[in-house]
Parts: structure tokens; C-alpha cells; sequence
């Protein structure tokens, strides 16, 4: 807000001088004219007129105020206007003129009318800027730090201008998305720690019993094999009990890993592919890697944009981070009711014996070197693909890693 107050001054004062130096130059060609004496023009064109029609109109001169003759004024000589006395046709005439032009004063005026208008309207602008889009905009200024904080109870109130109205209904829904967030955490939170202390209960019993056959079997109990076997097989039972308990466990926290959100609709295919596109040209071109789309035909695909864009930027992020940067391509196909997508970097260091894991989750390549990862983005990807009726596969081919989207048309 200061600093748009400094820049209206500046403006305000930048039009101020314009205005003065514009008057002074006007002047200036004023009095580089009237230096010249052009009134004594107009006083040789009307006595000239006057000696020819015997009269003259003072109206169609710049300079002439009016033309007396002698026997007309008892005063011929004693007036305060500039004047000069010809003899035309053998009588004296008084012609009396001005030494400023008027059409100059009138020019003036319009100009200075014409700055005028134009400072009023750049006035009237700036102060709707500052109402309407500068003083609402610095009520939001301090939105992201108190949503970074956790302060999360008050929407913002749309404005009546509508100017940020998609930016206040998309912060109002990025706050909702964060309580909601939080509040399915809480509940995650929650049905673990029920989940964990349920397990934890369960486990006791078959773990209690493993341990008293296991102090039978070492102290000598069971002396006959009938017994030791039964004794064994237990264990084996209650070990299987357990083992049963932890995959359950295992399952649950992928359950939670898998709780991704698909609203799935139609769209076409160009409007997710075009923005993909626009956004990692600029980025390809500086980093000299040649980036290459094959024609397509467009069509319309189901699932979820949002979520098939963030599957593609996924990718080529990828191909970016483990390529070699020499190219990266976009091909297509169809097959049946689907189209194809694939995805070609060029620099593959993967083995081919890791390429069944990469989908799985937490599982990284040996080829990721000192590149930061999580190891979730494929599995993310095959996870957000299989729940808009879709799919994702890779392969190797000729040293350069392919990642396909099968994603079905509408």
C-alpha cells in the first residue's frame, strides 16, 4: 500500500510538470512570435482591404481590435490601446490591435483543458485501483501465513467487485481442504491407536501360549514325540495367528498410504496435455533437453484432470531426475476404448531386474543415486490410475525407460 502511494505521487507530480513545462514552452513560442511583430501584418492586410472595399471586418483578423476613423473620434489619439494611425484613401484611420494573438490564448486554454481531463482521468483510475483491487487485496496479504499457522476458523468474506472472487472461493476451499485433512488425520490417528491397541490385545493370547509350550518343551515336559509334536504344531499355529494379526497391520497402514481422493468426470485430453506441456517447455529448454510431442487426435477421457495432470507431471519429473537430459518424448496410441500415453527419457541406468518393483511403494531404483525421493511417485501413479479405471506400465527399450498411461476414453 506505501509503495502504491509513492507511485501515485510520483504520477501526480510527473503530470503537474508536464502541464507547467508544456504552458512555459507555449509562452515561449509566444514571445518568440511576438518578437517578430506579427500584428504589423495584420495592420498592412486590413488597410489594404479598407483601401480597396472601403471597409473591413476586425473579426477576420488574429491582432485587429478595432478601426476608427478620425472625424468619428473626438479622442483619435488619447487611448490606452496599442494602436497605429494610417492615412488610406486620404483620411487617417486609428487601427488599434492587440500584441497577443487570441486563437493562441484559446489554443491554451483547450490545451491546458485537454491536460486537465487527462490528469482527472488517470487520478480517477489509480483511486478505483486503490479501492477496488490495492485495499482488498491487502486484507489477504497475511491469509497464507495464518493458514501455514493453523488458523483455519474464519473464511474470507467475498468482495461485491468480484474481482478476487476465484481467488477468495479457491483460498475458502483450499482452508476447508486443510480442516478436512486434519480432521480425517485425527480420525486416522485415532482408528490406529484402536486398531494398534486392539492387535496389540490379540497378540497377547497366541504369544502367551507360544511362550508356555516353548518353557514346556525346555524344561522337559513332554518327554513323549506324540506330545513334543503336538507341542511344535501349536507354536506353528499360534506363529501363524500372529503372522495373520501382522499382515492385517501391514494392510491397514497401506489402506491409509491409498487414501487418495478421484472425482472422476470427462475431459479432453488436450486441455491436461497443454498445460503439462506449458509447463515443462520453458523449464526443457534451458536445461537444452529436446522435448518432443508427437501429433495426436483429441478425444475426450474419463477420470479425474486434476489427478491424470498430476500422474504426467509425476512422470516427467522422473524422467527428468533419472534421465540423461538429452530428450524426452510424448507418443500416443489407442487400444480398444483406451488411449495410450507414453512417456520416453532417454539415459535409462535402471536394471531390468528392478523394473517389477518400481511401482511398489517405498521402493527405490539402485540408479537414484543422491537424487531426493520418497520412492511413492510411480506407486502414487499406478494407485490414482487404477481408480479412474486405468492403468500405468513401464518397460525398457534401447536404453530409454517408457511409462505408459492407459487411460479410457468417455
Amino acid at each position: 500500500m506505501k509503495y502504491f502511494n509513492k507511485i501515485s505521487a510520483v504520477i501526480i507530480v510527473l503530470i503537474a510538470s508536464v502541464i507547467f513545462i508544456a504552458n512555459m514552452l507555449f509562452t515561449h513560442c509566444q514571445k518568440v512570435n511576438n518578437a517578430d511583430r506579427p500584428w504589423q501584418l495584420d495592420i498592412n492586410r486590413i488597410c489594404h482591404d479598407i483601401e480597396e472595399d472601403g471597409e473591413a471586418d476586425v473579426s477576420d483578423y488574429d491582432y485587429i481590435i478595432a478601426v476608427v476613423k478620425k472625424g468619428d473620434a473626438d479622442d483619435f489619439y488619447s487611448t490606452e490601446k496599442d494602436y497605429s494611425v494610417r492615412e488610406i484613401n486620404g483620411e487617417l484611420y486609428r487601427i488599434e490591435y492587440r500584441v497577443t494573438q487570441n486563437v493562441g490564448n484559446e489554443r491554451r486554454k483547450i490545451m491546458n483543458f485537454a491536460f486537465a481531463f487527462i490528469a482527472l482521468i488517470i487520478l480517477l483510475a489509480m483511486l478505483y485501483i486503490r479501492i477496488r483491487l490495492i485495499q482488498p487485496f491487502h486484507k489477504f496479504t497475511n491469509v497464507p501465513y495464518k493458514l501455514s499457522k493453523g488458523e483455519l476458523t474464519a473464511p474470507l468474506k467475498e468482495e461485491k467487485s468480484r474481482y478476487f472472487g476465484k481467488f477468495v472461493w479457491g483460498v475458502n476451499m483450499l482452508r476447508e481442504n486443510i480442516i478436512k485433512q486434519k480432521e480425517a488425520e485425527i480420525e486416522m490417528l485415532r482408528e490406529k491407536q484402536t486398531m494398534l491397541l486392539s492387535i496389540s490385545h490379540d497378540i497377547k493370547t497366541p504369544l502367551s501360549a507360544i511362550k508356555l509350550y516353548a518353557k514346556a518343551l525346555s524344561k522337559g515336559l513332554y518327554s513323549e514325540k506324540e506330545k513334543q509334536l503336538e507341542a511344535a504344531l501349536s507354536i506353528n499355529a499360534k506363529a501363524d495367528e500372529i503372522e495373520k494379526y501382522v499382515t492385517e497391520l501391514t494392510k491397514t497402514a497401506g489402506d491409509d498410504l491409498l487414501s487418495l481422493d478421484v472425482d472422476n468426470g470427462e475431459f479432453y485430453l488436450s486441455e491436461i496435455l497443454n498445460d503439462v506441456i506449458a509447463y515443462y517447455n520453458d523449464r526443457l529448454e534451458m536445461n537444452k533437453t529436446d522435448f518432443i510431442i508427437a501429433d495426436y487426435n483429441d478425444c475426450i477421457l474419463k477420470g479425474d484432470a486434476s489427478r491424470l495432470n498430476e500422474v504426467m507431471q509425476n512422470i516427467m519429473e522422473n524422467a527428468l531426475k533419472y534421465g540423461d537430459g538429452e530428450r524426452i518424448s510424448i507418443d500416443f496410441s489407442d487400444d480398444e476404448d483406451c488411449r495410450l500415453i507414453t512417456f520416453s527419457n532417454t539415459g535409462c541406468t535402471l536394471p531390468d531386474d528392478e523394473l517389477l518393483y518400481i511401482f511398489d511403494s517405498f521402493r527405490r531404483g539402485s540408479n537414484a543415486g543422491d537424487n531426493p525421493g520418497s520412492g511413492l511417485g510411480l506407486y502414487i501413479c499406478r494407485q490414482l490410475m487404477r481408480k479412474m479405471d486405468g492403468e500405468v506400465f513401464a518397460e525398457i527399450e534401447d536404453g530409454e525407460m517408457k511409462v505408459t498411461i492407459v487411460a479410457r476414453k468417455a
